[in-house]
Parts: C-alpha cells; sequence; structure tokens
C-alpha cells in the first residue's frame, strides 16, 4: 500500500481525529438530548456532520500545538 509523504502527517492526523472526536462527542450529546429513539441515526448524523464540518479546521489548527506540549511533557529516549 502507497504511503502519504511525511509533510501530510498533520493533516491526516487532524482529519482522523477529527472523524473520531466528533463521532462520539455527537453521539453523546444526541443521545443525552433526544434520546435513542426513531430517527436517531438521522439527527446523529446531522449532528456529526456539523460537528466535524467545525472540527476538522480547528484540529488541524491545535494539533501542532497539542504536540509541542507533548513533547515537551512526556520523556522521549
Amino acid at each position: 500500500m502507497a504511503r502519504l509523504k511525511r509533510r501530510y502527517y498533520t493533516l491526516v492526523f487532524a482529519l482522523f481525529m477529527s472523524l473520531f472526536m466528533s463521532a462520539m462527542m455527537s453521539g453523546v450529546v444526541t443521545v443525552m438530548n433526544t434520546g435513542v429513539s426513531e430517527g436517531f441515526m438521522t439527527r446523529w448524523f446531522h449532528a456529526w456532520l456539523v460537528a466535524w464540518v467545525i472540527a476538522f479546521p480547528l484540529v488541524s489548527m491545535v494539533a501542532p500545538a497539542a504536540h509541542w506540549i507533548t513533547r515537551k511533557l512526556v520523556e522521549t529516549e
């Protein structure tokens, strides 16, 4: 399988992190607000889509800072 160049690391990381986190958080908030009832998946998908559109650029912007802070706090060999 072909791999992407290292320069795309932060963008790919942001893509997956924003997908996973927005899906989980929108799911939890949807359950809390409306419960698991008829139409849940439609409500969740809509909430996830709105959340992801916001999350992806935000994660893209803060990921470098988060990596930098983590490198300062975590011992590396």
